[in-house]
C-alpha cells in the first residue's frame, strides 16, 4: 500500500483576481449548494476564473450520467487519484462513491486489483483503457480500443472515459504542487 498522507501546508492561498470575485463566488455558491461544500481543491482554482468555470464545466460533463455513469467515472477517478497519490482526490472520491451506496471496501480493494472495482461488467473496458491511459500510455493499443468497441461502447464513450483519467492526473498534479492534501486545508 502506497503513503499518500502527509501534512503539509498549501504553498499558495485562493484569491480571486481583483475585480472577478462575484464571478468566483457565483461559480463556487454553484458548487455550494450542489454539494453541500465547496472542495478546496476547487478553491484552489479561484486564482484564474475562466479555469474554475472550465473545470467546473468539465466536472459537470463527466458526472452527467448522460453517456458514462457517475460511478464509473467516480472509479476512473478514484483509482487514478491512487496511483497519483493525491489523498484529497482519494478522499473526495472515496466519499463520492459511498455516497452512492457503494461499499467503501470494495472501493479500497480496487487499489490493488482494479479487476475487483465495483464497476458494471460491461464498464470494466472503459475502466482498463481510461488507467492505461495514465499508467501506461505508449502501450494502449487497437486491442483496448476493440475490448471496449466489443461491451458496446462508442468511440466518444472511450475518448470520454481516457479524457476523465487524464484531467483528473492533471487536477491531482496540481493540486499535490501546492500541497492541498485534504478538505479543510485553506480553514
Amino acid at each position: 500500500m502506497q503513503n499518500v498522507t502527509s501534512n503539509k501546508t498549501p504553498l499558495l492561498h485562493p484569491c480571486p483576481p481583483a475585480g472577478e470575485e462575484s464571478r468566483v463566488d457565483a461559480v463556487l455558491k454553484a458548487i455550494e449548494q450542489k454539494l453541500g461544500f465547496v472542495p478546496d481543491g476547487l478553491k484552489l482554482y479561484s486564482f484564474s476564473p475562466p479555469l474554475l468555470e472550465n473545470f467546473v464545466g468539465n466536472v459537470g460533463y463527466f458526472n452527467s450520467g448522460e453517456r458514462l455513469s457517475p460511478s464509473l467515472m467516480a472509479m476512473i477517478r478514484y483509482l487514478v487519484s491512487w496511483n497519483s497519490k493525491c489523498q484529497f482526490c482519494i478522499d473526495m472520491n472515496e466519499g463520492f462513491l459511498t455516497n452512492m451506496g457503494i461499499d467503501l471496501d470494495q472501493v479500497r480493494a480496487a487499489r490493488i486489483n482494479p479487476e475487483a472495482a465495483p464497476v458494471q461488467e460491461k464498464e470494466r473496458p472503459l475502466l482498463r483503457i481510461a488507467l492505461k491511459s495514465v499508467l501506461d500510455p505508449d502501450n494502449v493499443d487497437m486491442a483496448d480500443v476493440e475490448a471496449a468497441r466489443g461491451t458496446g461502447w462508442s468511440e466518444r464513450d472511450i475518448f470520454d472515459a481516457v479524457a476523465q483519467a487524464a484531467s483528473n492526473r492533471a487536477f491531482s498534479q496540481v493540486l499535490r504542487t501546492f500541497n492541498v492534501e485534504h478538505q479543510g486545508a485553506f480553514a
